[in-house]
């Protein structure tokens, strides 16, 4: 390790300052070498700064807070301020700046990334809107942030696809996917391609909906195979990606360590809450038809044909690469009871015995016939 000569007595905010080790130093091959240096956590200067597309979403919150946590300025481009004002205490003061942003405006999108080092895009689409097509954001609007990221020397683009992309999909969101890889890779060549399989976590789509709905539709006998990646893995991933010397081949799968069918996922579910669960076996053809209708006649979300199809698929059965970056993937069924404890029904949450919990009941009724 590379040492300061100066030996005095020097208080230890600025010791730290002075020392210099080879391991705080990043060389690229276009861009002059970042240094870090300061104290560590979020009030050091890691010399970095990267632009995180999409960081409004599931995703991107726990990227930027890493990155940002880690000493690095981060750019969060957003469309609706309320969506990320609780990204400004991520990092130290300044270290995060918010810049306004439309997928559709070169200008903004090149004031965005002009200052980075490394440009991530976590852009997606979950469902078709009016406004935007699965065309236009996955691989129009992809294609558009990779050239402007290479026209502006950018030394590093991530771009998040899914494990499930491919061009012969039966889903259209996951053909989407693969095409914007392709259109990525046309514009920025050395770009990294990150799979990540369907994440969870505080705020996911995948074990909230098995908390909150008790009453679910069954689709091919739930019988279809998800391999589920916790989201901090997947952040961890895409955070080791800015500093490593060299970059991993792509594509980069990430899927979880152990494949669960939707019947395991509910038995799973069933067991931390405590609930119930019923489910009706509805045919995919006439899920597909009421959802046509229902997403014509709804003006909020609701399952898209796609995601039907989605339900339906498995899968794919390939070897995740976490090793090239030294991350162990966390099991499900470790820290999914610290996700959907809080669905338990309040009256079970104390006690241990059924004689317990009828007591609680009993207790429960008699203070509201009392109340009324």
């Amino acid at each position: 390790m590379l040492r300061h000569p100066i030996k005095a007595s020097l208080p230890r905010s600025i010791d730290v300052v002075l020392r210099r080790g080879v391991h705080d130093l990043v060389t690229f091959a276009n861009r002059p070498p970042v240094v870090r240096y300061g104290p560590e956590g979020r009030s050091s200067i890691s010399g970095h700064c990267a632009t995180v597309f999409g960081c409004s979403g599931f995703l991107g919150r726990y990227v930027v807070s890493k990155l940002a946590k880690s000493g690095s300025n981060v750019v969060v481009p957003y469309r609706d301020d309320y969506k990320i004002r609780h990204l400004r205490v991520s990092g130290d003061l300044g270290g995060v700046v918010q810049m306004e942003w439309e997928l559709r405006s070169e200008q903004q999108i090149a004031e965005c990334l002009r200052h980075s080092d490394i440009v991530y895009n976590l852009v997606g689409l979950d469902y078709e809107t009016k406004n935007y097509k699965w065309n236009e954001v996955h691989v129009e609007g992809a294609a558009r942030i990779a050239r402007i990221a290479r026209e502006n020397n950018v030394s590093r683009f991530v771009q998040v696809s899914h494990l499930n992309a491919s061009p012969d999909s039966k889903s259209q969101y996951y053909k989407a996917k693969y095409a914007g890889e392709k259109a990525v890779l046309s514009e920025f060549p050395d770009a990294v391609i990150v799979r990540p399989s369907a994440m969870y976590g505080h705020e996911d789509r995948f074990l909230n909906q098995l908390g909150y709905w008790y009453r679910t539709f069954k689709f091919n006998g739930e019988q279809t195979k998800v391999r589920p990646v916790h989201v901090l893995d997947v952040a961890e991933i895409l955070y080791r990606i800015m500093d490593m010397p060299e970059l991993p081949p792509s594509p980069i799968n990430l899927p979880g360590p152990t494949t669960y069918t939707h019947e395991q996922l509910l038995d799973l579910a069933r067991r931390i809450t405590d609930n119930s669960y019923s489910g009706l076996a509805v045919p995919k053809s006439i899920a597909l038809l009421l959802s046509r209708i229902a997403q014509y006649a709804l003006w909020w979300p609701n399952m898209s044909p796609d995601e039907i199809e989605r339900r339906c698929l498995d899968d794919v059965d390939v070897p995740g690469d976490w090793d090239i970056f030294g991350v162990q993937p966390t099991e499900l069924d470790d820290v999914a009871i610290a996700y959907m404890r809080r669905f338990r029904n309040a009256t079970k949450i104390e006690y241990n015995s059924a004689v317990e919990t009828a007591k609680a009941k009993h207790k429960r009724q008699s203070y509201y016939s009392e109340a009324q």
